[in-house]
């Protein structure tokens, strides 16, 4: 059997009928670039989420990006982040002018560790960005506090967090702004990259669609320099074609990653992913950690399963930030977990038949 990380042609031959007639309708109209598709997906999504804006980007990477520029983020100042996590989270600081400051995951949730956040603040400290990891929310309310004790902006990544709660509100409804990606394999996903930006602060909201736009609301009236980060229409009408159908599979992964948990339970050897009290977690990651990850992951691909490492490095101890003069003992937490987390194929057409064989295959590489 072959059980593959995850499978976006099955997604797509599920709902093709929608898909097709959305690249259609675009390829038709030639609504390439802004126009109706792209307001369309920014209005439903906004409605979604039940947020007054969303501003659509070229991919969640520029949404970062944008929002700290559209902030005043720059030079000299400091953004404290994760330090398990994509580089984007990182690099978008960095590209403001500012400096990342980096902090270590907790050892149960694997997000950032709300409990080492002070530490790192001084005055050089403007905001805090935390990464809803793997689809489960950071304790987002202990972080807001710190944000409001110190008066600093809270910049929610939501990347991997589409429809993820604590305590009842979603992701990236408790900063002033957040950023979601719509790369092909999140849990919304386009067929390029894609991304946007959500807020309630109406002048942050216009700031980010100008600066996003060349700095332009209105073609050829440039009230500043911005950026081309446009999302484009076939990808905006491919998103809207999937949005009706967003609950249905993240209730799907939330099902599949209860049946991993219940399959995988009696293995002494792997650690399945622990759920945050008053959470829901949507699993865009199912990821374990088990002995001997590497020999395992070599096993599970022998035997057709394919899995991934999310992250090897943890961002700090990466070349890109030596000028940081961090080290591995700076981050025991993620340096140690950086050779034990394995991501299991996971998505939302994923059958309990596949399930059954990776747990299978991992009970015999143990018994071995």
């Amino acid at each position: 059997m072959n059980v593959p990380f995850v499978d976006l042609k099955l997604q797509y031959q599920s709902i093709k009928k929608q898909i097709d007639t959305a690249i259609e309708n675009v390829i038709t109209e030639t609504a390439f670039i802004g126009g109706k598709y792209v307001n369309q997906f920014e209005k439903d999504f906004a409605t979604l989420y039940g947020v007054k804006h969303c501003i659509s980007c070229a991919n969640g990477t520029d949404s970062l990006y944008i929002i700290m520029k559209m902030l005043g983020i720059g030079k000299g100042d400091e953004v404290i982040t994760v330090a398990n996590s994509w580089i984007s989270s990182s690099e978008t600081i960095s590209q403001t002018g500012a400096t990342p400051v980096f902090v270590d995951i907790d050892a149960e949730y694997y997000s950032i560790n709300e409990k080492l956040i002070e530490a790192k603040i001084t005055a050089k400290t403007k905001a805090i960005m935390p990464v809803h990891l793997q689809g489960q929310m950071c304790d987002i309310e202990t972080i807001k506090s710190i944000c409001d004790k110190h008066q600093l902006f809270l910049i929610e990544d939501c990347a991997q967090s589409h429809l993820s709660e604590y305590n009842n509100i979603r992701a990236g409804l408790r900063g002033i702004a957040a950023s979601f990606s719509f790369y092909p394999g999140k849990n919304l996903g386009a067929y390029g990259d894609a991304g946007c930006i959500i807020t309630n602060d109406d002048a942050l909201a216009e700031t980010c669609r100008m600066y996003a736009r060349h700095g332009a609301l209105i073609k050829h009236q440039h009230q500043i320099e911005g950026i081309n980060s446009r999302l484009d229409g076939l990808q905006a009408a491919i998103l809207s074609a999937k949005l009706p159908h967003l609950v249905e599979w993240t209730n799907k992964r939330i099902s599949n990653a209860a049946y991993y948990t219940k399959i995988l339970s009696g293995i002494d050897e792997v650690i399945t992913p622990k759920l945050r009290p008053n959470t829901k977690h949507t699993y865009h990651l199912y990821v374990i950690r088990a002995k001997q990850r590497d020999a395992l992951a070599k096993y599970l691909k022998e035997n057709g399963i394919e899995t991934a490492i999310h992250y090897p490095v943890p961002l700090p101890i990466m070349e890109a930030y030596k000028y940081l003069h961090y080290t591995e003992n700076d981050f025991p937490v993620s340096n140690q977990y950086k050779d034990e987390i394995l991501s299991l194929p996971m998505f939302p057409e994923l059958t309990e038949t596949q399930m059954n064989y990776v747990a299978e295959t991992i009970k015999a590489f143990y018994s071995k």
